[in-house]
């Protein structure tokens, strides 16, 4: 054998081996080629979209404060349990995994979100007639829609529950034919089936309104995440969130609430960029400043590994927190006058057993700031949701703001308006005097010798009044004599000089009073004229009334916003700069004599007792005002102080609330409480005349 042989063997078997390695080579960088170069952009964006998602981050909603910065509503973070169908495998079963955290619910006494008008336990039975409008809407858009059971055209104004029987669609039908059509197992519980069919429910018609998934438990505690992370229950996540965080149990009317977006609200919301998760203000200060106080919603990229591990976060766009509102009211003002409201009308009660409420209202002179603004019964905003159920059916009505939306007779409130017209209009001078014989006769009625007209409160008389002193004693005989000379159109026409009988600007809404309105033929101006025609008027309006009074006539829109400012703080968003909106331009001497007329009332009238313990010199007015045939009638109050620079404007009504008199010691208590820290007692004296005054 050639020796040389083995040696070519041995060539042989290295080229071969080169041969395999190159087209190996070749092979991987063909492959790498592919898969870096040809689709390496497809891939990567796979690659990307397997291991990264993209999270909506809530952006926190703007804070409130009172006129001297202190918090009254802010945030605080809070965690809720989501259920959201596209978490679950192919695999996964979706009525058992609604099961399981059902179950986790009840093990922990957990109330979870359940909207299907149906009972929750059998025999079935409907609860559609008492849930509210947007809930109907969303009943009958299911029932049309999903399980084909209602006339696709029609509204739910046309179904209630005697309509869906009648039709043969009872409750035991709709359970049955729902369990057919969520394929829920023969052999579970009816209590099971019905808590998995409410879930199944809400997701369906989130899914027709093309809505988001579903919060079934919010504001959870941290035990019980550890609980669903440890238990990995499908379909469930945890999701952060933040809840109105009340500082003050005061001023529940102002501040309002925060809610859900309705379903009839949708398209509004969603043209202005909301999604439809996002809790929006349904009332109050949170409803009037929404576009300031709701913040901008962020975006994060969270990666993971294969484990499902967080690896990185990073915001693609910042969240951008709502500004900072700061209201004209002084919270430590808005505490004391709730508290003194609350402690007249529930002496009262304890007295007579009436249920009544109040409204009082507290404004700046030259401003239009409204420093306070109560309505009784009040409740504390924080506790809204849990206790709205009582609170809904309370016959006090809780959830009035009679401040703003009660409308009471002014009464003898009415007269300051009356005589500032008559000197304005020149019927009488500030040395004009009228005798009050006790009895007013209409001057027509004595030609036919009929002889008609009215009673002053006193019946004796008061003798010959000035303007000043008709006011410091109430005398009705006076100011409808002036009334008669003005006639009803003139007294309108400074009614709403004054702000009344319109909306006073308020950005939480308000009612706008009535003026005084008559028959063709009738001449009703001189009962009008001491406020016992058809005016009515909210303590907002008549505290806004005496402030335009006091400041010579310059009427201001009564508003609550004062400043907005971005969330740090750095940037001022709105200012206020009150203008006046209309002024009656009061003669100085009109102005004299009217408020010289209310300041006697507080220091040698019927109101002296109660005036001497408050701590500045003050001007009032009292008013009695009929209720219908009742015995008991509605008390307002207005005052202004200081006498000689009046800076506070206040008005109160108490429903059933006897005399206005009677109000006065609470107005004291309100007054002392603005102009020192400490509260003042005040003596109790018999009320100013029982008679209308």
């Amino acid at each position: 054998m050639d020796e040389r042989e083995p040696k070519r063997i041995s060539r042989r078997r290295l080229r071969l081996l080169g041969g395999f390695l190159l087209a190996v080579l070749l092979c991987y960088t063909g492959l790498l080629y592919n898969t870096q170069v040809v689709h390496g952009k497809e891939y990567l964006e796979q690659s990307v979209r397997t291991i990264t998602t993209q999270q909506t981050v809530e952006a926190s909603r703007g804070v409130i404060t009172d006129r001297s910065g202190t918090v009254l509503v802010s945030n605080r973070q809070t965690y809720n349990l989501t259920f959201d169908p596209s978490l679950l495998g192919k695999e996964d079963d979706e009525n058992e995994a609604i099961a399981r955290i059902i179950r986790l619910c009840r093990q922990q006494n957990l109330p979870w979100q359940d909207n299907l008008p149906v009972g929750s336990a059998a025999p079935w039975s409907y609860t559609y007639d008492q849930t509210s409008t947007t809930q109907k809407r969303r009943f009958v858009t299911f029932l049309q829609k999903r399980m084909k059971l209602v006339a696709a055209d029609a509204s739910y104004r046309d179904v209630d529950e005697s309509t869906l029987i009648a039709a043969g669609l009872t409750a035991d039908v709709l359970m049955a034919d729902m369990r057919k059509e969520f394929s829920i197992p023969a052999d579970w519980p009816d209590a099971d089936a019905r808590a998995v069919l409410g879930i199944l429910y809400e997701l369906s018609v989130r899914e027709l309104i093309n809505t988001t998934p579903y919060v079934i438990v919010e504001d959870v505690s941290s035990s019980l995440i550890s609980l669903v992370n440890d238990g990995r229950y499908q379909g469930v996540k945890v999701t952060s969130s933040s809840a109105r965080e009340y500082n003050t149990s005061c001023a529940a009317h102002i501040l309002g609430t925060v809610g859900n977006i309705f379903e009839v609200e949708a398209d509004e919301y969603r043209k202005k960029g909301y999604s439809l998760n996002e809790l929006v203000g349904k009332t109050g200060v949170e409803k009037a400043f929404e576009e300031y106080l709701r913040g901008t919603d962020g975006k994060r990229v969270v990666s993971t590994n294969a484990e499902g591990k967080v690896t990185s976060e990073l915001y693609s766009v910042e969240p951008k927190p709502g500004d900072t509102v700061a209201i004209t009211i002084d919270l430590r003002l808005q505490k004391a006058v709730e508290d003194a409201l609350g402690a007249t009308v529930s002496r009262m009660t304890a007295k007579d057993g009436i249920i009544r409420g109040a409204g009082a209202a507290v404004i700046q002179v030259g401003t239009g700031d409204i420093l306070s603004l109560a309505s009784y019964p009040t409740y504390d905003p924080a506790l809204y949701k849990s206790n709205y159920a009582a609170l809904s059916t309370d016959p006090a009505k809780p959830f009035l703001n009679r401040a703003t939306q009660g409308t009471y007779a002014p009464g003898s409130t009415f007269k300051p308006c009356t005589a500032v017209a008559g000197l304005e209009e020149g019927v009488i001078s500030t040395s004009t005097t009228i005798r009050d014989t006790g009895y007013w006769v209409y001057p027509t009625s004595k030609k036919d010798g009929q002889r008609w007209g009215f009673y002053c409160w006193n019946h004796s008389g008061h003798g010959s009044l000035n303007v000043t002193q008709a006011i410091t004693n109430s005398c009705n005989y006076f100011f409808g004599e002036v009334g008669y000379r003005l006639g009803l159109d003139k007294l309108n026409e400074y009614a709403a000089a004054f702000g009344l009988g319109k909306h006073t600007g308020i950005e939480i809404g308000d009612r706008a009073g009535t003026l005084a309105t008559q028959d063709a033929g009738q001449d009703l101006a001189p009962w009008a004229a001491f406020g016992q025609a058809s005016y009515t008027a909210t303590p907002l309006q008549l505290a806004n009334y005496i402030a335009t009074l006091v400041s010579g006539g310059k009427h201001y829109d009564a508003h609550l916003l004062k400043t907005v400012k971005n969330a740090d703080n750095t940037q001022v968003v709105y200012a206020e700069s009150p203008k006046p909106s209309n002024n009656l331009n009061i003669k100085e001497s009109t102005l004299s004599a009217v408020k010289q007329g209310m300041h006697n009332l507080t220091t040698t009238g019927a109101l002296t007792s109660y005036f001497r313990s408050c701590v500045v010199e003050a001007g009032a007015k009292t008013g009695t005002a009929q209720v219908s045939s009742q015995k008991v009638n509605n008390g307002v109050f207005v005052c202004f102080a200081p006498y000689d620079d009046p800076q506070i404007a206040l008005a109160i009504a108490i429903e059933k609330g006897g005399t206005g008199a009677s109000l006065a010691s609470t107005a004291v208590d309100i007054l002392n409480a603005y102009f020192t820290a400490d509260q003042v007692g005040t003596a109790v004296i018999t009320g100013e005349n029982q008679l209308l005054q």
